[in-house]
């Protein structure tokens, strides 16, 4: 084996081990492989080698992401914005949003009884304030409309 193919073997070996981790994109993998110093042509082949082999997918990274970003009570503005950050295009991130058929109300409800119980709203700068909150956790103004009002 020469020192070109030990090296690649390697980077191969770094890139399985952050993908047994958790999911990554594509762009994100490539990113965190480049900061660690390997060189950015062969991270691009190899992350391309990966993705081939289905071992590398930026379908099942979205999915697990908007698992992941439900199950903490953020919303599809927020969520979409995020997956584009990592190099998840809009079709897709819309196809998994789509596809975990979330009742987006019904998580931004829940977020808001945890973080405010049933303290009803006193004056236009508590409902503004909460109002932003909502918003800044990715919800659609019309799930801020009906929650505040």
């Amino acid at each position: 084996m020469t020192a070109d193919e030990i090296n690649r073997a390697d980077l191969r070996e770094a890139a399985l081990r952050l993908l047994a981790r958790r999911e990554h994109s594509y762009v994100e993998l490539v990113h965190k492989l480049t900061r660690r110093g390997w060189p950015e042509t062969e991270v691009g082949s190899v992350v391309d080698e990966l993705a081939g082999e289905n071992l590398q997918s930026d379908e099942r990274f979205a999915e697990s992401y908007v698992r992941s970003r439900v199950a903490k009570r953020y919303g599809p503005v927020r969520i979409r914005a995020e997956l584009g950050e990592r190099g998840i295009d809009r079709a897709l991130a819309e196809r998994a949003l789509r596809e975990q058929q979330v009742d987006w109300f019904a998580v931004a409800a829940e977020w808001y009884e945890r973080r405010y119980g049933a303290q009803p709203v006193e004056d236009l700068k508590e409902k503004s304030r909460r109002q932003q909150a909502l918003a800044r956790r990715g919800f659609a103004h019309e799930h801020v409309r009906e929650l505040v009002g």
